[in-house]
């Protein structure tokens, strides 16, 4: 490995093991879990939407809270203001979180319709908590990554 690849993987590394921008994006992570969740349970338990068009549907919605909270909080010192570059970072921003949306879609999938239990409390459907809680966990690991080294540079700054 050259020295401008091991200089680079140093500060990829260093921008991502910063422990108080990583609990900072958890944080957010959990309000965009919040808004993922009900978003997921209204549209299945109220409106009877297909359990994979409500989890699409509560990614989005996530997505844009969490970069919402994100350009405020996690990331507010990095990057350049004004609309424009807000917006690019938007637009960065949802297709580095593709990788982990497909992540924790795939997650959710393979959990709750094949290790399929039948789990309800209340007249709601625990299993699907928990087929979400497990998509969302893998899948914000990935975002983490790519939001911190694609969307906001933070390695650059």
């Amino acid at each position: 490995m050259s020295d401008r690849q091991d200089s680079r993987l140093g500060r990829w590394l260093t921008a991502l093991a910063a422990p108080r921008r990583f609990g900072k994006f958890v944080s957010v992570g959990v309000v965009g879990a919040a808004f993922d969740t009900i978003v997921l349970l209204t549209l299945v338990e109220v409106f009877g939407l297909l359990e994979e068009v409500a989890v699409v549907v509560g990614i989005e919605t996530a997505i844009l809270v969490m970069f919402t909270l994100n350009e405020g909080y996690t990331f507010r010192d990095a990057g350049t203001s004004g609309w424009r570059a807000t917006a690019r970072r938007l637009v960065r921003s949802h297709a580095v979180r593709a990788a982990g949306s497909v992540v924790q879609f795939l997650v959710f999938v393979t959990i709750f319709r094949v290790l399929s239990v039948n789990l309800s409390v209340a007249g709601i459907d625990v299993w699907l908590l928990v087929a979400k809680g497990g998509g969302v966990a893998c899948g914000m690991f990935v975002n983490y990554i790519f939001e911190t080294l694609f969307t906001w540079r933070v390695h650059a700054v």
